[in-house]
């Protein structure tokens, strides 16, 4: 919305040209994502612990992790709510909305933060474990993840929009997809979605790591949709790729603000509401600016927590042995004895290491 100030500077308001400025707008996103999850914040915990919206740790399949969690039992949760308004609000604001890109990462917000509202509704009324069953979760993942990687074959940039860019190679080695980029785009959103969501276990944690790979594939996005800049690191050109750098800022703008109160020990949670929707907006971004493999890296944490599920499950079904002491990943770590900021702190550690890798890896090829 504020980006079309900067054409009543052709009627001598010079100085609203700076709407113009993909690093304005996006450094202001960021400031009121911020500032909208520091006031509306308090306000929403309070109106969540009135009607006892609350977390219930006694549902654990784990007795370790229900003694170990005990004094989380009475926090609020569906903190999901404050980051998605703050970002959308600042999606709307502070972005082109003639932008492919920017309508369809509103869209997959939108949509996945139903379907986890949803799902933390259900564990809330009729006191499950689970919500939504886990193939009902995957299909509705599925068709967000899937309508979104249509739109982009049939709209996006024809040249790229159906190829599979290998990271740290040039034109010569990627690979076209075709009509099975829409299920690729469905496989990267769903997983993407899962894996945040698996994460999403200690205070602090998911928040953190999202916060850094917002801020990665920002930085790629603002490379990717300038020309010289993608020519000069050797990495796809996508035109109107640098309005998701504003999305990204917004994103990361909101966790900070989030984070605010998400920090140990945590005043709410964001439950599915948030983080399914934040990982479906991150496997969103990478598949729009063709960087979903080296997804993989910036959100190595993620992909850590995710394979640590996958493993612990296979190896119990087929072997009846248990890999790790309790899956996911940052549970594990906990059993053996580390501290919740400890591993939160490391973790965020580790990530931080992979984004700056990423980026600063872009020129090898």
């Amino acid at each position: 919305m504020f980006y079309y100030l900067h054409r009543l500077a052709e009627d001598g308001w010079m100085f609203l040209s700076v709407f113009k400025s993909v690093s304005f707008r996006a450094a202001f996103a960021a400031v009121m994502a911020f500032l909208i999850c520091i006031i509306f914040g308090p306000r929403f915990i309070n109106f969540l612990r009135n009607r006892r919206v609350e977390e219930d740790v006694s549902k654990k399949d784990s007795e370790f992790l229900v003694e170990k969690h005990a004094s989380k039992k009475h926090t609020p949760t569906m903190g999901g709510v404050i980051i998605l308004t703050a970002t959308l609000s600042t999606v709307l604001f502070w972005c082109r909305l003639d932008v492919l890109f920017v309508p369809l990462c509103f869209f997959t917000m939108l949509a996945l933060g139903l379907v986890g509202f949803f799902d933390d509704y259900i564990k809330l009324t009729h006191k499950k474990e689970d919500g939504l069953t886990k193939k009902e979760k995957l299909f509705f993942q599925f068709i967000v993840g899937g309508g979104v990687g249509l739109c982009l074959t049939w709209y996006g940039e024809q040249s790229v929009a159906t190829k599979l860019v290998i990271p740290f190679t040039d034109a010569t080695w990627w690979i076209g997809l075709g009509s099975l980029y829409i299920l690729w785009a469905a496989f990267v959103m769903t997983g993407s979605s899962n894996a945040v969501n698996l994460t999403d276990g200690l205070d602090g944690l998911a928040t953190l790591c999202i916060i850094t790979v917002a801020v990665a594939f920002g930085l790629i996005a603002y490379f990717a949709g300038h020309a010289g800049i993608a020519d000069h690191l050797g990495i796809v050109r996508v035109r109107g790729a640098e309005e998701l750098a504003v999305v990204c800022a917004a994103l990361a703008g909101a966790c900070l603000g989030f984070l605010w109160f998400n920090a140990h020990p945590a005043e709410i949670f964001m439950g599915d509401t948030g983080s399914l929707p934040l990982g479906g907006l991150v496997g969103l971004v990478a598949l729009c600016i063709k960087q979903e493999l080296l997804l993989v890296i910036i959100g190595g944490v993620f992909v850590a927590e995710a394979l640590s599920v996958m493993i612990q499950v296979f190896s119990f079904k087929y072997f009846g042995k248990r890999v790790f002491k309790i899956a996911p990943l940052h549970h594990h770590f906990e059993k053996v004895g580390w501290s919740e900021t400890k591993i939160v702190t490391r973790f965020f550690i580790v990530s931080v290491l992979l984004a700056v890798f990423s980026v600063a890896a872009l020129r090898i090829r």
